[in-house]
C-alpha cells in the first residue's frame, strides 16, 4: 500500500471505531429522541426564515449578517456538493454491515456533513457579523453534528469536516462583504 493509502485507511478504520462507540446512544431512547429533533433544526428551512426576520428588523449588523449569509451559504452548498461528489464516501448504512441508520438520508453521500456546515455556519456568521454574545449557539452546531453521527448518517469525521467548511466559509464571506 501506498503511504496515503495507509494514511486513509487508518482514519476510516478510526473514524469507524469511533462511530460503533458514539452508537451506544441509540440504548437510550431519549437521546435519539433528542438528536432526532436537533438535527431537524438544521435541516435548512430555519436559515432563511431568521435572516429575513433580521433583515425586516433593519438595523445595520443584521443587513452585514443577512448579505454575508447569502453569499456564504451560495458558496457553501457549491462546495459541499463538488465535495459530495468528489469524495463519493458512502454513509454508514452502505459500508457496515448489518448496520441501518435511524433516518433516511436525503442523498447516498456522506462527506462532508450538509446539517454540520449549515450550523457552523450560520452560528459563525451571527457571532462574527452580529455580536459574540451568540458563541453559546456553538454548542448547537455541535449537537447537530453529533445528533448525525448518532441517528446513523455520518461518520465522526464527515462532522468535523463539515464543521471547518461552515465555519471557514463564513470567515471568508464576511471578509469578502466588508471589503
Amino acid at each position: 500500500m501506498l503511504a496515503g493509502t495507509e494514511f486513509l485507511a487508518s482514519i476510516h478504520q478510526w473514524d469507524v471505531n469511533a462511530f460503533h462507540r458514539i452508537l451506544h446512544a441509540h440504548k437510550f431512547q431519549p437521546i435519539v429522541k433528542a438528536a432526532y429533533w436537533v438535527s431537524r433544526s438544521a435541516d435548512g428551512w430555519p436559515y432563511p426564515i431568521m435572516a429575513a426576520l433580521l433583515f425586516w428588523l433593519g438595523l445595520d449588523e443584521n443587513l452585514l449578517f443577512v448579505s454575508t449569509l447569502a453569499l456564504a451559504f451560495g458558496l457553501e452548498r457549491t462546495i459541499y456538493l463538488l465535495a459530495k461528489k468528489g469524495f463519493k464516501r458512502r454513509r454508514p448504512a452502505n459500508i457496515l454491515p448489518n448496520f441501518r441508520s435511524l433516518v433516511i438520508a436525503s442523498d447516498e453521500f456522506s462527506f462532508p456533513s450538509g446539517h454540520t456546515s449549515g450550523a457552523f455556519l450560520f452560528v459563525t456568521t451571527l457571532v462574527l457579523a452580529i455580536d459574540p454574545a451568540f458563541s453559546f449557539l456553538y454548542i448547537w452546531s455541535l449537537a447537530v453534528g453529533c445528533s448525525r453521527v448518532i441517528l446513523g448518517v455520518h461518520f465522526p469525521t464527515d462532522i468535523l469536516m463539515g464543521a471547518l467548511l461552515g465555519s471557514t466559509i463564513a470567515i471568508i464571506s464576511l471578509g469578502y462583504v466588508t471589503a
